[in-house]
């Protein structure tokens, strides 16, 4: 996904494998990066990009009217099986591959738009019977499309407009009778009834709608940092040589203090499993929904209406203005290249629209500092007289220098050293150049001068083309004809950067039946981004700080207290809930570049040979926990017991496949078999595996979803609390994950009418996850809904009789 697709990988690689030593020495002792690109870009030969060419053709991004009628007809299925959400998705695909203002696009839009009118989604049904309308829906079925109208207003408590919409259908119906007599009926009986409605609703204030876009209500910093734009001003800027730059506490900061909200400079939405074209005619178009199906490529917002891009099938928005505000700042020059940045991967997709983005800021100071890294005067942390040398910038008087004069400024600072949130930030993320492989960087190399001669093939003013003059900053015009190369090394230092400095964006997915009364939900990773000061922030596998993410805007609170002068410390991906010392510090050292030296890390490199007890195995005599490596034995004082490490893994494996087993069970409706599997998988896990283990939370957490379908809500209580130690063990008491779980047991406790067990889950739920995410979010909101709703069925006390 990151990287371009396996063929053009193993392609690449073979031709680096075929290469004389001499040009790969030459490639990989490269001292500049424009050295690199240069000579990588010299080996880039027609039959390869003639085979790179076939591999895009794989991937379906242009219009297409067969597709729209395709996606059409197994929209239509799944409408009348009475699958409204499986229906908008399909609909919204055709709408994608339709061209515009065609009987194609418009008959997509009027089937969505009465999807999304059975799944309650009012507003957003208006908006596409009005697409529908513009893009020519023909007129003979206009009556049914003003009659949807008419409902959603009704419903929406606008009866004026209402009214306004059936005179103007039954006008229609005079002028022109289109209709059978059959269908006039049904017509006329659905229009009775809708006057009703109206009539009912005439005497009512108007309810004007909610707005769709969520508040950031809780989001704002309290005080913004006037040196770091973007973050609080509870924290200052360091640097020194061996850490880089970091932020640190300027005073105590309490749990859930918001430090950092910040909008990506560049995010490019992860389109998830996209199939190449297949051979077959009948499945030459896929019909699952992805990432790229269900939110905007721009602002990452989730929508079940989405609209395309005019020229490609792959680009979908929220709205008409993400869509014009994305070609105005960069889809203009990738929508050709869909398929060719789909083979590539998201870090090449990445690398160009920063560039792209360069665009709209001081190009004449951007090709000046591109020109300087392609004459060896390459970016990198300053060297001053004093190299333990640390500026620091604050509030109240904190904004002193530690020395008498700086040289030279904090990189992705300004002269007055002000950090810049901006490109010049963005150029200043390190590359590692000098840890890649030589292979890595060859791929990198490889297939960014790929891309570059796609866009000379369109012709060098992409980078300037269809910008306005007032868009361009720069003070003189020749700046723009710079040459592409200095843009492709702009993108092969971006690519490189992006293994250390891209931020996933994640979201929290539900994944269990929309019917469920429980959320059943986890983390997917939704988008690749740069974020210039998030991207300050080094990594601890125990951070004091919790990141969540609000479409493209990254909030990061603290997790926990942070003292005045600690560092604001963030994890990268290895935690030390999740794997233990020796497979974190591997991920850090191959990914990042460092040994990680934090406290946990440190704690554990002087226990080396004590395992994580929660993942242990115990004797299914005594109890005891299992202790050894190839063989383990109990660690009771009377039992002699031992068995082989690889007699359990492969009985742990077993337990596992049957508790896959029991879960699809579960989300097939099966719930008495899956029941039945889990209790058996329960009593198997007990005889030996430790009670912490999280396939026994795995266990329990199943079972309890199956308890609560079936709506015994005290069954369900009672595994979840099981689960909910588990998680306990592995994530700590105040974790988000200990958050999440604790919301589905107030869920349960809810449902079940346990009044005060509900309230007590509840408090402490929201305790745990507003820490983590602050007021808005939906769960906290859900779970203030939930005790409102508590608080009124309380009996109210009677004071003793006089």
């Amino acid at each position: 996904m990151d990287l371009p697709v396996d063929d053009w990988k193993s392609y690449v690689l073979q031709k680096w494998s075929l290469l004389p030593k001499s040009i790969q020495v030459t490639i990989s002792t490269a001292e500049t990066l424009n050295d690199l690109f240069l000579h990588s870009s010299a080996l880039l030969q027609p039959e390869d990009e003639m085979f790179l060419k076939r591999l895009s053709g794989g991937y379906v991004v242009g219009k297409d009217p067969d597709a729209s009628l395709f996606y059409r007809e197994k929209g239509n299925k799944k409408f009348q099986a009475k699958d409204y959400m499986g229906a908008a998705v399909l609909y919204s695909k055709g709408v994608s591959h339709s061209g515009p203002n065609s009987t194609d696009i418009s008959l997509c839009y009027a089937n969505r738009s009465a999807a999304l009118f059975h799944l309650g989604q009012y507003e957003t049904c208006l908006k596409d019977i009005v697409r529908a309308q513009m893009h020519g829906y023909p007129e003979r079925l206009q009556p049914k499309l003003l009659l949807r109208k008419a409902e959603c207003l009704v419903t929406l408590g606008r009866p004026q407009e209402a009214s306004q919409t059936i005179i103007d259908l039954e006008s229609s119906f005079a002028a022109k009778p289109t209709l059978s007599v059959s269908q006039f009926q049904i017509l006329q009986r659905t229009l009775c009834r809708v006057k009703v409605k109206v009539q009912e609703k005439k005497n009512l204030p108007e309810i004007f709608p909610e707005a769709l876009t969520k508040t950031f209500e809780g989001v704002d910093l309290r005080e913004e940092n006037e040196q770091i734009p973007g973050a609080s001003s509870s924290v200052t800027l360091h640097i020194d040589p061996l850490k880089g730059r970091f932020l640190v506490a300027t005073k105590d900061i309490l749990p859930g203090e918001l430090l950092v909200k910040e909008d990506a400079f560049v995010s490019v939405l992860n389109p998830g499993e996209v199939p190449l074209r297949p051979h077959s005619l009948e499945s030459k178009w896929d019909i699952q929904a992805t990432n790229g199906d269900l939110h905007c490529h721009r602002c990452l917002r989730h929508t079940l209406a989405p609209v395309p891009c005019e020229g490609c099938s792959y680009a979908k928005y929220c709205s008409q203005e993400c869509m014009q505000q994305a070609w105005d700042r960069y889809h203009s020059v990738e929508c050709s290249l869909g398929a060719l940045l789909l083979t590539l991967g998201v870090f090449c997709h990445v690398a160009l629209r920063s560039t792209l983005l360069a665009r709209f800021e001081d190009v004449g100071k951007v090709i000046k500092k591109l020109c300087g890294e392609m004459s060896n005067q390459g970016i990198c942390l300053p060297e001053s007289k004093n190299p333990a040398q640390i500026l620091k910038y604050g509030q109240g008087g904190e904004g002193e220098k530690t020395d008498k004069a700086v040289e030279t400024p904090i990189p992705g600072c300004d002269i007055n050293g002000k950090y810049e949130r901006n490109y010049n930030a963005i150029f200043h993320l390190l590359p590692h150049t000098e840890n890649h492989s030589p292979e890595y960087k060859f791929l990198c190399a490889v297939s960014v001068s790929a891309l570059c001669r796609q866009l000379e093939a369109a012709g060098l003013q992409a980078f300037t083309t269809d910008l306005k003059p007032t868009e361009l900053k720069a003070a003189e015009t020749p700046v723009l004809g710079a040459e592409l190369n200095v843009w492709g090394v702009a993108m092969l230092r971006h690519m490189l950067q992006l293994q250390c400095n891209a931020q996933a964006i994640t979201t929290i997915q539900q994944t269990g039946s929309k019917e469920s009364l429980i959320a059943d939900t986890r983390r997917v990773r939704l988008a690749t981004a740069l974020f210039p000061v998030v991207s300050l922030l080094n990594h601890s596998c125990s951070p004091n700080t919790s990141v969540s993410f609000i479409g493209t805007i990254a909030t990061i609170r603290a997790s926990q207290l942070i003292r005045s002068g600690q560092e604001i410390l963030h994890c990268y991906g290895p935690h030390e809930s999740r794997m233990g010392v020796a497979e974190r510090r591997q991920k850090l050292r191959s990914q990042y570049f460092f040994d990680c030296d934090c406290p946990p890390c440190e704690r554990e490199k002087q226990r080396p040979s004590a395992g994580p007890g929660r993942e242990a195995f115990r004797c299914h005599r005594c109890r005891a926990l299992l202790q050894g490596d190839d063989v383990l034995s109990c660690g009771g004082p009377a039992c002699t017991e031992s068995v082989g490490r690889d007699l359990l893994v492969s009985r742990l494996q077993d337990l596992q496949q049957q508790v896959g087993a029991a879960q699809k069970h579960l989300r097939n409706g099966r719930l008495e078999l899956a029941i039945q599997l889990l209790l058996g998988c329960q009593s198997d896990a007990e005889s030996f595996l430790s009670a912490e283990h999280s396939v026994v939370g795995e266990i329990e957490d199943a079972l309890a979803q199956a308890y609560a379908a079936l709506g015994d809500w005290e069954k369900s209580a009672t595994h979840l609390q099981k689960s909910l130690q588990v998680v306990e063990v592995h994530h700590g008491p105040s974790s988000v994950e200990m958050g999440h779980e604790l919301f589905k047991l107030a869920q349960v406790f809810f449902n079940g009418c346990a009044i005060p067990e509900a309230l007590n889950t509840i408090q402490k739920a929201e305790k745990v996850l507003l820490v983590h995410y602050g007021p808005w979010n939906d769960e906290i909101r859900e779970l203030q809904k939930m005790k409102s709703c508590l608080l009124d069925l309380l009996p109210i006390p009677v004071g003793p009789k006089e």
